[in-house]
């Protein structure tokens, strides 16, 4: 397994792993990736097993301690010396999951926004998988703000 970071030609296969991650209503659409990936590539981080993608996370950063809806669409908010590195979403493509891929990329992801000296990451989860991120040091906060694709959200932060 590799991790890098995303480049533009990547982006065809993220629209069609987020796809397969989310339904509709919550998935990123392709002018958003496409604009997140212009915006803070450095940020957007792809898994790949020998030629295949296979997951992706990615997220701005930004001093506002708190995810917010509008920073799924606007990737303008991203401020690259922020405190908090944004995590909007953690997907692996399904025959690859409960095979430990997440979780690598995810402890990348941590250890990049730690090496950056960023005050921690904060991320949005469903109910569901509040215990999951709890297993990588993220503290439920309780229900987010976030109502984005009209679901509960349970904001996580892992401090640094």
């Amino acid at each position: 397994m590799q991790i890098r970071t995303a480049v533009p030609t990547d982006l065809q296969e993220i629209v069609k792993i987020e796809a397969e991650c989310f339904p509709a209503v919550e998935a990123a659409t392709k002018v958003s990736i496409a604009e997140r990936l212009a915006v803070y590539p450095n940020h957007f981080w792809v898994q790949l097993d020998g030629d295949r993608m296979i997951g992706f996370v990615n997220g701005m950063v930004t001093d506002d301690p708190d995810l917010r809806d509008e920073m799924y669409e606007d990737a303008s908010l991203h401020n690259e010396n922020g405190a908090w590195q944004m995590i909007f979403g953690v997907d692996t493509i399904p025959e690859y999951r409960c095979r430990g891929c997440a979780a690598a990329l995810l402890n990348h992801v941590i250890g990049e926004a730690k090496a950056q000296g960023r005050k921690g990451l904060v991320l949005t989860c469903k109910d569901k998988l509040v215990h999951y991120y709890a297993k990588f040091g993220f503290v439920s906060e309780g229900v987010s703000g976030s109502t984005h694709g009209n679901v509960v959200w349970y904001q996580m932060r892992l401090r640094f």
